[in-house]
């Protein structure tokens, strides 16, 4: 089973060209399936769906949520797919597995008006003032991935369009809207601050270090969090808050969820639905206010 494994792993590393993270997530999955199927004494053609159930059980059992469970779930269904497609098992004992129904918890979001006394409270004067600045207001103005703000750069953002190309989950590429306030910090940022982080070696990337490399996911996370405790915010603020907060925001001014859908680079409308819950104390509201008998 290693060796199917290993063989599955490559395949998604080349042929799919998935991301290490997933790569790993995956590899998890499977390597505890593998221990649990020496633990039964048995072998990969004897796995059949009872086995694959009781696996799973397992799993839930040993404190996996439901959310964890559905991407276990989603993991056996490809690793079995593909092992069936390439006539390594004659039947795919995954395919009548169903995922568990993942838990509707609603993100975590600030209120608009603590986003702004998060902004506000940065003095673009202070030495890296003006580069926090444009990275916490690119963050709300574009709803980003941390990992897409690390990687933006100077080719691919528009000043005059007021867009900028990043490359998001499984390297698909989008446009994300970059809005007045984000852009007038970005270009005060690299005017007055950035050219001063730049060195020989330094890249195109937008957000630079003070030794002018890229900024690292966990050094962003600490500049967001740093930025947050001086503004006196008490709520946990993290990046992943600030694309919720964005998304939010966006419906609660009515925009699509559609648009927010495109916006945010998600594949699947339903995983951008989960901001129509924030959304119903307003919806209330307006039912109560206009209609005859709210």
């Amino acid at each position: 089973m290693e060796a199917a494994i290993d063989s599955f792993i490559r395949y998604l590393a080349t042929e799919r060209g998935l991301s290490e993270a997933y790569q790993l997530s995956v590899q998890q999955t499977l390597n505890a399936l593998n221990g649990w199927v020496k633990s039964r004494h048995t072998t990969l053609p004897d796995l059949g769906v009872e086995e694959l159930a009781a696996f799973l059980s397992q799993r839930k059992k040993d404190g996996l949520n439901a959310a964890s469970l559905r991407i276990t779930t989603v993991h056996l269904k490809v690793f079995f797919r593909w092992l069936t497609a390439n006539g390594k098992l004659e039947m795919d004992p995954a395919e009548p597995l169903l995922a568990p129904r993942p838990d509707q918890s609603l993100p975590e979001t600030l209120h608009a008006s603590e986003v702004l006394k998060l902004l506000e409270s940065i003095d673009p004067s202070v030495p890296l003032g003006r580069r926090d600045l444009a990275i916490l207001e690119l963050f709300y103005s574009s709803g980003l991935r941390l990992s897409e703000l690390c990687k933006a750069r100077l080719e691919n953002l528009s000043f005059e369009e007021g867009f900028i190309r990043i490359t998001g989950k499984g390297g698909k590429t989008r446009i994300a809207r970059v809005g007045k306030k984000a852009l007038e910090a970005i270009s005060a940022y690299l005017s007055n601050e950035r050219p001063d982080l730049v060195t020989k070696k330094t890249s195109s990337h937008i957000f630079l270090s003070i030794r002018g490399t890229l900024l690292s996911p966990d050094r962003v996370r600490q500049i967001v969090k740093e930025r947050a405790s001086f503004a006196g915010i008490e709520q946990n603020i993290y990046p992943h808050l600030l694309r919720h907060s964005f998304a939010t925001h966006l419906l609660e001014g009515g925009a699509d969820l559609r648009i927010i859908q495109e916006l945010l680079g998600h594949a699947d409308i339903s995983t951008t639905q989960i901001y129509t819950h924030v959304d119903r104390q307003r919806l209330k509201a307006v039912h109560k206010k206009f209609h005859p008998r709210g």
